[in-house]
């Protein structure tokens, strides 16, 4: 049994043994899957998400030798209310099956420790109002973004289409493209990042790349990126996910030598390329001001829309924030020299 785990999904796959006698599936998975009740598996064999040899299955399902069990689980829900609150929406697109909102940068995503109200889920749920209950786990949000992240996410707004776009995710056969600003200059136009991910045994609300010796519980995780424009001392790369772990682009630029820049947890809020002097480090200074935070931006969203079949495919501009960073940078001679 493998466990694979995405910001908002755990993921199980196996392969039944050659010898297994025929066993209903929930009771096959309780008993191969740590920490998780047959009643929990029997929910996600309702909501769809229990595949056998890649289609959905009942829980009264008879396992035989071979088959491929797969396995999409939300995380337990917490012993908290969603509440509704009249926080703006920018909202991009909406039908009766799904919701695509423009996240701005310092909105938290999910209510959790330190953060139990004030939350896009709590905007969801005011919004939404009596029509859509928010504390409902068979919908809501089918991926996350890091709080000091702007731009895209996508909500399923039935059982369905919760299960059918947490298979794509699965699968991944979305797209998500991201625009970063890094410290530092690249040799190359383009590059892949591979590194397993799990938490720092020093600071357990940061990331870091580990080998599977050392940490055989980190997650796999892959980054593609490219450069978008270069600048004196820093560069706009786009990043493509093909896994979705938390803080995965950040971690992973920092482990290339590359920090998000602006980004405190993860080193990119100091000097690490450039001048010397008062004059660049006041420029600096002011970058930072302008733009307070990891500047970060999670520009595409792409996927198949779970009713219709039909491609959707969404962009969204940058935040005026990281839009006059990045002019900044475009005239930094003319604000350094000029």
């Amino acid at each position: 049994m493998v466990l694979e785990q995405e910001d908002i999904w755990e993921r199980w796959r196996c392969e039944v043994d050659k010898g297994q006698a025929p066993t209903r599936v929930d009771k096959y998975l309780a008993e191969h899957m740590t920490n998780t009740s047959r009643n929990r598996i029997q929910t996600a064999a309702d909501a769809g998400n229990v595949w056998a040899n890649g289609k959905p299955v009942a829980s009264n399902y008879k396992v035989k030798p071979g088959d491929i069990i797969q396995v999409l689980l939300d995380h337990e829900p917490h012993d908290y209310t969603i509440t509704p609150e009249n926080i703006p929406l920018d909202i991009v697109y909406e039908d009766e099956d799904v919701l695509v909102v423009n996240k701005p940068a310092g909105l938290v995503v999910h209510p959790g420790h330190g953060n139990y109200e004030h939350t896009l889920l709590n905007a969801l749920a005011f919004y939404f109002g009596e029509k859509i209950d928010m504390n409902d786990p068979s919908i809501g949000l089918v991926h996350r973004i890091d709080k000091d992240t702007s731009g895209l996410l996508l909500i399923a707004k039935t059982p369905e289409a919760k299960a059918n776009l947490g298979k794509q995710f699965f699968d991944h056969t979305t797209e998500r493209t991201y625009n970063a600003l890094v410290w530092g200059t690249f040799k190359e136009e383009s590059g892949t990042i591979e590194g397993a991910l799990a938490r720092d045994n020093r600071d357990r609300t940061i990331y870091k790349v580990w080998s599977l010796e050392d940490c055989p519980q980190a997650k796999e995780a892959i980054t593609h990126w490219r450069v978008l424009e270069r600048f004196p001392y820093v560069t706009l790369v786009e990043c493509v996910l093909e896994t979705g772990r938390t803080h995965q682009i950040r971690v992973h630029m920092k482990h290339i030598g590359h920090p998000l820049f602006c980004d405190e947890k993860y080193g990119g809020k100091e000097i690490l390329k450039g001048l010397r002097t008062q004059k660049y480090k006041q420029y600096i200074e002011n970058c930072f001001a302008l733009c307070p935070r990891q500047v970060l931006h999670a520009r595409t969203l792409g996927f198949t829309h779970p009713r219709t079949g039909e491609r959707m495919h969404f962009d969204s501009q940058w935040p005026q924030d990281m839009t006059m960073l990045i002019n900044k940078w475009r005239n930094y001679e003319t604000n350094t020299l000029g």
